[in-house]
């Protein structure tokens, strides 16, 4: 994929693609254009496409990069080829379709429509709401805080969850936070969600000076919030190797404990696209337990 020609027919697993707006400047800071983000999902997808494949995807649309408007998408981008699949999903507002990145192609389509940050549920459509498969908490950094204080959070997190029988996972968010996933045995959403809950009380009944539940702002201040709403059935997630949509390329990023342990300053644990392809081809998918039933745990 030249970066010189701004418009180009590609051919992916049997689909014909017309990729355009190449030579886009998506990320200014850093010169990122939309054919490098083009590339990086084809490159990364064996990798990426497990942890979204059979969940209906949202997904945060910014044609122009992160400096130009930007929306959440439920429904699929205009322009969405018709052999890309979608699925019926219930919201209060009523149903809407939904695309399913299940493939390679189907990951590029979508970066290529301008639907460049890919968010999901942690179930699958097939099972439906009522059968979570897996447990997420976002450890977001509040003022006065940073991806280091997340790192000595999460590594607290990891145990208690060990305690219960589950294993922790941790995702670098691409943004400022750290993402820990645990498999779990399906349960329905209000199930994971009250363990969450629980779990993220506990922490802080621990350390009241250091993390927080409540959503509030003034609440913030120099403690680490853990999200565990985002467990709902409604809510989504920033999926795992998905760019997101900062100043800079960032990437949701597997990392391993020991990095996470190692952490002392928010740079060690910040990825751009290129990077994140030159972790995968070392190390394989870190995430790749999150996929299988062997590391399943059962909620308390």
């Amino acid at each position: 994929m030249p970066a010189s020609s701004d418009r180009q027919v590609v051919e992916v697993e049997g689909h014909r693609l017309s990729l355009s707006h190449l030579d886009r400047v998506l990320f200014p800071e850093s010169g990122y254009t939309k054919a490098q983000v083009l590339r990086y999902y084809a490159r990364v997808a064996p990798v990426m496409v497990p942890h979204v494949q059979g969940r209906p995807a949202s997904f945060v649309r910014a044609p122009e990069g992160p400096r130009g408007e930007s929306w959440v998408a439920k429904n699929p981008p205009p322009g969405s080829p018709t052999w890309v699949p979608v699925v019926p999903v219930k919201h209060r507002e009523g149903t809407t379709q939904q695309i399913v990145v299940d493939s390679t192609a189907a990951l590029v389509a979508m970066a290529n429509l301008g639907a460049y940050e890919v968010h999901v549920p942690q179930w699958k459509a097939d099972a439906g709401p009522g059968a979570h498969d897996r447990l997420v908490l976002d450890l977001d950094p509040g003022p006065g805080t940073d991806l280091v204080v997340c790192a000595r959070v999460a590594q607290r997190l990891r145990q208690l969850l060990d305690d219960d029988g589950l294993t922790a996972h941790p995702v670098v968010s691409g943004s400022k936070g750290l993402h820990l996933y645990a498999p779990v045995h399906p349960a329905s959403g209000r199930a994971v969600s009250g363990y969450a809950k629980e779990l993220a009380a506990r922490m802080m009944g621990e350390h009241p000076g250091l993390v927080v539940v409540s959503m509030a702002r003034i609440e913030r201040r120099g403690k680490v919030l853990i999200d565990w709403s985002q467990n709902a059935s409604a809510k989504t997630t920033a999926a795992p190797y998905t760019v997101r949509l900062r100043e800079t390329p960032g990437v949701a990023a597997p990392v391993t404990w020991d990095e996470v342990a190692a952490c002392r300053e928010p740079g060690q644990l910040a990825f751009d696209p290129e990077q994140v392809l030159d972790r995968v081809a070392e190390y394989g998918d870190l995430l790749a337990p999150l996929t299988t039933d062997a590391t399943r745990g059962h909620l308390p």
